[in-house]
């Protein structure tokens, strides 16, 4: 589900914000960047106000972020609806124990670690990243969640390039999403 559509004129603002860099970090790449949205103050604020008027009062107790950028926007939003956030770490930068959850890219492999006991089962989580392309970030998010015994309630993106179709790989999960790229 896309956001509030055009419907509120905030979308309209933050989509306006984020820059298109072609051909990065590698040609034919048309890279969403949000650092142009985060030096605007109104539209950084906005994008936060849409998520925390969608998950205040829904008994969300974990915010997970996706490192990186999820970072930029997990913290804020938990705090507004009264959730702890879990940073969900590439490996090796988390001290500790972890778990880990491996995934497949359209270049190679990756990984996601959190640290054992962030998360308690029946706790239902919220996973925030800034963007969905092919999915395979969200549904490993997904996976790590689970397998420490959360329910995922929802993922939340700032932006979905829907060509790509990522939406297809989280098994039914309610995505949402502010804006649409294609």
């Amino acid at each position: 589900m896309s956001a509030y559509t055009d419907k509120d004129p905030r979308i309209h603002g933050i989509k306006n914000k984020i820059r298109v860099v072609p051909n990065f970090p590698k040609p034919g790449i048309m890279f969403q960047d949000i650092t142009t949205l985060l030096l605007d103050p109104k539209a950084f604020r906005d994008t936060i106000d849409l998520f925390v008027e969608r998950y205040k009062g829904k008994n969300i107790s974990v915010v997970a972020g996706i490192e990186a950028r999820g970072f930029i926007f997990g913290p804020p939003i938990a705090l507004a609806i009264g959730a702890k956030f879990v940073p969900l770490r590439k490996p090796k930068k988390l001290p500790g124990e972890v778990i880990f959850e491996e995934y497949v890219l359209e270049y190679g492999r990756d990984c996601l670690e959190m640290h054992v006991g962030a998360v308690q089962p029946g706790e239902n989580a919220l996973v925030v990243d800034d963007l969905i392309a092919t999915g395979g970030t969200l549904r490993a998010a997904m996976n790590l969640l689970e397998r420490a015994g959360a329910e995922v309630v929802e993922c939340a993106c700032v932006i979905e390039l829907p060509d790509l179709k990522g939406r297809e790989r989280l098994n039914g999960k309610p995505l949402f999403v502010l804006v649409e790229s294609h």
